[in-house]
């Protein structure tokens, strides 16, 4: 297995600040991404793999993640440079005090859906009601409790609003009938649920992107007084310059980069099938991105989380939230 050494398992132990770990190392740079080595991650590993990091004098870590990791966390404690991270967990942890800033935006659209079971009787978000569905949490619940309530659903239970069931990350609670609607992404969980033998046609679907509700997802973050520092600003630059070209690369040769996430897969979990087919799903999310945030899609994620009425998610119009300046030298 290539390159074991430069990609940690966990970020255990990882203490130096924030500020004097950018500054003291001109070319290293570590990433904290926000699950475990998959090909939702494909153009970081691609980049690694085929040098493009090493060609911008870069020695990259990439710190894979997991149920117990918290990306912000990792980051907050000078674990990590950067993380990847769903804006609204970022907003929402920079309204908290965290003062992480997005550099760079590869993804452009949301793979985030909730899928039904048919037989429950749900055709439209009215339908809910009523209904236990299965939501992420550790961050990852900050889009649906947006959404319900723009929709006016309450999410206590009862006839009237749905029972949020605090879903693990699988697909059991749906193939159980635990719940009538689980979270799923395009490329991974909604292919589980078929992979355990569902038919497609049993299933109803609510795209987030469909819904207009639609918030950005696996940005690049920074933290604030980092991007201060000339020397952490030119490194990002190289960065996100190399994981752009790892990002075009894996669009185009999809089958490769999912041999190149098996060859960086420690735990043996993955199938190449698997993450193949992930990375065709991934392709269609990062199509066409530069790197660079598109700030009505910025603005948009705002006003969703904003849209919170007595419990929204952020409770003010961030400030400093994001920089251009990675992405404008980058692509230059």
């Amino acid at each position: 297995m290539k390159n074991l050494l430069k990609c940690a398992a966990v970020a255990v132990g990882l203490t130096t600040s924030a500020g004097a770990y950018a500054d003291g190392h001109a070319n290293d740079v570590t990433l904290q991404l926000q699950w475990v080595t998959q090909a939702q991650f494909a153009g970081y590993y691609v980049a690694l793999d085929k040098g493009y990091y090493e060609e911008e004098g870069l020695n990259v870590t990439i710190l894979p993640g997991g149920p117990d990791i918290a990306p912000p966390q990792v980051l907050a404690g000078g674990g990590a440079d950067i993380m990847l991270n769903w804006m609204p967990s970022a907003l929402a942890a920079r309204e908290r005090g965290l003062p992480v800033v997005n550099i760079a935006q590869p993804f452009v659209s949301s793979g985030l859906m909730l899928t039904c079971w048919k037989d429950t009787g749900i055709e439209s978000v009215e339908d809910f009601r009523g209904k236990t569905i299965g939501v992420w949490f550790f961050g990852n619940e900050y889009p649906f409790l947006s959404w319900m309530s723009q929709a006016g659903i309450p999410t206590d239970g009862g006839e009237d609003g749905v029972t949020v069931l605090k879903q693990g990350f699988n697909v059991d609670p749906l193939l159980n009938r635990e719940a009538d609607c689980i979270s799923t992404m395009t490329y991974n969980e909604y292919g589980q649920v078929l992979d355990a033998g569902v038919d497609p046609d049993d299933l109803v679907t609510f795209k987030y992107e469909d819904q207009g509700v639609a918030t950005l997802e696996d940005g690049i973050y920074a933290l604030e007084e980092n991007l201060d520092d000339p020397v952490f600003v030119d490194k990002m630059v190289r960065f996100v310059r190399a994981s752009m070209k790892g990002w075009r690369y894996a669009e185009e040769n999809v089958e490769e980069a999912a041999a190149i996430i098996m060859e960086y897969d420690e735990t043996g979990a993955q199938s190449e099938a698997a993450q193949a087919r992930m990375m065709g799903e991934i392709a269609k999310l990062t199509q066409g991105s530069t790197g660079a945030l598109d700030i009505a899609a910025y603005q948009r994620t705002v006003d969703t989380l904003l849209a919170g009425g007595s419990d929204p998610v952020i409770t003010a119009e961030p400030v400093g939230a994001y920089t251009t300046e990675i992405t404008d030298a980058a692509l230059n």
